[in-house]
């Protein structure tokens, strides 16, 4: 099997297109280029497949490798026949593949290993052979100063036979399937724990069971969270009769004395080699498959947050509230640059509330402001009935932001270097005011995982987890665009075929030579070569520039073509760009070549019609219901407006306004079955929910919407 086929296989898409698509990843082009400007090679495949074939791709090179390495190992030690050799050349199965190399794999001293030193292992073989009786008299012919009796050189041989079936591929792979099947997860509290305060939030696991089949996958991180923090222990397993009598029907041929000494090997090995090891296996393949889930949903979080709407170029006053210590006020221009920063005092235990109202008017008319953001942390509320209060002179919108990560980016080396002489205080306020005007262009400064959005992000795998993530951030960046003369380092280290230190060096050309006037100066960039500027040239904008086509998504490969379109309409190219009138007089096929097919000319009308349009759409004021300033205010049958600020597997959280983001499970989102969260709301989705319960003691709302 070649890798065409091993991802044709697991992925069913077009033989062709797969052998495009590796060809050009192979090529060093990028998944957003491939998928954007190459569609007529893949056959019009979208990011997600391209990004499935790129992994596949990854697996079967590691898998190749681990088979060359296992071979050369077992042939290191001339144990490699024909038979064993084309069974791992055969497999594309890791699992199967280690089970091969089990019993040749290097491992320390075992019981077996000190009865083969006593001489038993010719005993051993005779009792697998079933063929005698009088085991016992046969059993005294093995008897030497390392093997006092009978029962000593049985023992011996038993432990020989118990490791040869432990590494019985045949064996594992059955009871690694009967343990998929039927095993039971269970946990205990640990008793010297029970009354440990933290170990409340896991009480519904102090002793708890069910079929790991079906176990949701936030359940499973949830026991594994117990357990990693000492309070619970444990347990996978299944039925024991079950799984010996199956390694005794595969094992036992008569009812021969040999028969007794067999079923306490297999009873042995069972117990001491293979229920550990497949019970440990079969968690950990459980365990990656709640990763991916728990990862998936981060993943879709993270993106529609990257998404959401963006106010715009707007002058905006930023805060960042608090009580005894003030909420840090900040002024941003159109490009988000700090002008102003002041701190005001309207809560208690101060109370200016007076001299507030007038610095916030003074600080909306001396800069202009346009609309007002307000991070969602301690004192969001107060902060915002307070600021509803100013007469403004003007209009003035007001937006209730999540704050999720601020801190993280205050403290951070990017926040450090942008703003060196101000606090972190500052810093965290200029990013409540940014992540309004353009919330992706801020968000990509911050670590992902610490942005909040799922569940468990720190009990999945964590390699795992960040790949995803900067999966997700990529494929953001690229399907916006980033305007080239005010993205920050940060931003444009995420455009296809740039990275961190390309980033930098066009930061530091931008800040030498001024603006980019049109899309070629990249050229000049130093280290920015002909591949990368083939890859990142058609993700960046100019706005203003020499070409009017710098300030679209098409690429400078097409230039010419879309030249030709308009020298055969007999206009100029600015007056075909948007002009739908004379676009859809524009015959296709008579602009393909090589390169271009088909595809790729519908795209790049379509983007000629709408140039550099942006994919998100614009940001909404929302406002709570202004009863309701704490918990105690909720009463059941309430109807209220909220805003979905995090998706998980099992339901969504809603901000209500409260401190406490309410649930609403997953059975409680609509009339009716509903299978994927994320197929019903949206992250920041403004939604309509009833109250179902308040709990103050522990700080729950539950939340319906199916109503």
């Amino acid at each position: 099997m070649n890798q065409v086929q091993y991802i044709q296989n697991a992925t069913q898409l077009p033989i062709k297109g797969i052998e495009n698509t590796i060809n050009l990843l192979n090529e060093d082009c990028t998944i957003p280029f491939i998928s954007r400007y190459r569609k007529d090679q893949t056959g019009n495949l979208d990011e997600v497949q391209i990004e499935q074939i790129f992994k596949l791709n990854k697996q079967f090179d590691e898998i190749v490798k681990r088979k060359e390495s296992v071979l050369k190992s077992i042939e290191e030690q001339g144990q490699l026949s024909p038979e064993l050799k084309l069974k791992i050349e055969n497999s594309f199965d890791l699992q199967e593949i280690e089970d091969y190399y089990l019993p040749y794999k290097k491992k320390k001293k075992t019981k077996a290993d000190a009865a083969r030193e006593k001489g038993l292992e010719p005993l051993a073989k005779i009792i697998m052979a079933q063929n005698s009786d009088d085991i016992e008299f046969i059993a005294s012919k093995y008897l030497n100063d390392k093997v006092a009796n009978e029962d000593e050189a049985l023992q011996g041989a038993r432990d020989i036979i118990a490791e040869w079936i432990n590494e019985n591929s045949f064996i594992r792979k059955n009871l690694r399937r009967l343990f998929q099947r039927k095993a039971i997860v269970s946990t205990k509290i640990v008793k010297s724990k029970k009354d440990d305060e933290n170990a409340q939030k896991f009480i519904q696991y102090f002793d708890w069971a069910e079929p790991l089949s079906k176990t949701p996958s936030h359940r499973l991180l949830a026991m594994l969270r117990a357990e990693a923090e000492g309070f619970v222990k444990m347990n996978v397993e299944i039925e024991p009769d079950e799984a010996l009598e199956f390694i005794e029907n595969n094992t036992i041929k008569n009812n021969k004395e040999t028969a007794h000494q067999l079923k306490l090997a297999i009873k042995d090995s069972y117990k001491r080699l293979l229920e550990p090891a497949i019970s440990n296996e079969t968690l950990q393949e459980f365990k990656t498959k709640a990763d991916v889930k728990a990862i998936d949903v981060f993943a879709q979080n993270l993106s529609q947050l990257l998404l959401a709407p963006p106010l715009g170029e707007k002058r905006i006053l930023a805060i960042d509230p608090g009580y005894r210590s003030g909420c840090k006020v900040v002024c941003l221009d159109e490009k988000g640059d700090l002008l102003y920063n002041e701190t005001i005092y309207p809560h208690p235990p101060q109370n200016e509330n007076a001299m507030a109202m007038k610095k916030i008017r003074s600080m909306v008319n001396a800069y202009n402001i346009e609309a007002i953001s307000i991070g969602n942390g301690t004192a969001s509320r107060e902060t915002e009935f307070f600021i509803k209060k100013i007469a403004f002179d003007k209009p003035v919108q007001v937006f209730v932001v999540s704050e999720a990560g601020a801190s993280v980016y205050s403290a951070s080396k990017i926040a450090r270097d942008e703003f060196p002489n101000y606090d972190v205080t500052v810093r965290g306020s200029v990013s409540i005011g940014r992540r309004l005007s353009d919330p992706l262009a801020e968000l990509v400064k911050i670590d992902a995982k610490s942005i909040g959005v799922g569940q468990y992000q720190h009990d999945v795998d964590q390699t795992k987890l960040k790949e995803e993530l900067d999966t997700v951030v990529v494929r953001c960046v690229n399907s916006v665009g980033v305007n080239l003369n005010t993205a920050s380092k940060s931003l444009l280290s995420y455009v296809s075929g740039i990275g961190e230190k390309m980033a930098e060096n066009i930061v530091n050309f931008r800040s030498e030579n001024g603006p980019f006037e049109d899309r070629k100066q990249l050229k000049k960039v130093p280290r920015l070569g002909e591949k990368a500027y083939q890859q990142a040239a058609a993700f960046i904008r100019i706005q203003n520039g020499k070409n009017p086509l710098d300030n679209s998504a098409v690429h400078p490969e097409a230039y010419s073509i879309v030249e030709k379109m308009a020298k055969d309409l007999k206009i100029s190219l600015s007056d075909l760009i948007g002009n739908k009138e004379k676009i859809t007089l524009i015959s296709p096929e008579n602009y393909t070549n090589q390169t271009i097919g088909i595809l790729g000319i519908k795209d790049i009308l379509k983007e000629l019609e709408k140039p550099g349009l942006d994919p998100r759409k614009s940001a909404k004021v929302f406002e709570f219901d202004p009863n309701v300033k704490k918990m105690s205010d909720l009463r059941t049958g309430m109807i209220l407006p909220g805003i979905v600020n995090n998706i998980t597997a099992f339901g969504c959280f809603v901000d209500i306004g409260l401190k406490e983001s309410g649930l609403v499970h997953i059975s409680q989102l609509k009339a009716g079955f509903v299978s994927d969260v994320n197929e019903v709301v949206k992250l920041h989705q403004h939604v309509q929910v009833k109250v179902v319960e308040v709990d103050e003691v522990r700080k729950r709302i539950q939340l319906t919407m199916a109503f």
